[in-house]
């Protein structure tokens, strides 16, 4: 049993011509509607990396984020994180802790 679920990074929010960088799009496992994703929100979104050099013992990172509101119909979520997420991580899978809980 894991405290968090996975979602995967899509892309950013944009337009037509401009994207937003702030704002990263996740589509959530096993969520497939608008009205699923109410339970995601406001819930911490961490994007795990591995990086060249060691840092306090570890070459893991993480930056972390927060789900904000849904996006569209199809169960994909806004989220903002602390660091915008650099575009390589697109595709790239992030997880999203059960907490905090809003039951």
């Amino acid at each position: 049993m894991h405290l968090y679920s996975k979602g995967r990074f899509l892309g950013f929010k944009r337009g037509k011509r401009t994207q937003y960088e702030h704002t990263a799009l996740l589509q959530l496992e096993n969520v497939n509607s608008k009205e699923e994703t109410t339970f995601y929100e406001g819930k911490r979104v961490a994007y795990l990396y591995r990086a060249p050099t060691e840092k306090k013992g570890t070459h893991i990172r993480c930056i972390w984020g927060r789900i904000t509101r849904p996006h569209g119909n199809s169960g994909v979520v806004r989220a903002k994180f602390r660091h915008n997420l650099p575009p390589h991580a697109m595709g790239a899978s992030v997880r999203v802790m059960l907490y905090p809980s809003t039951i």
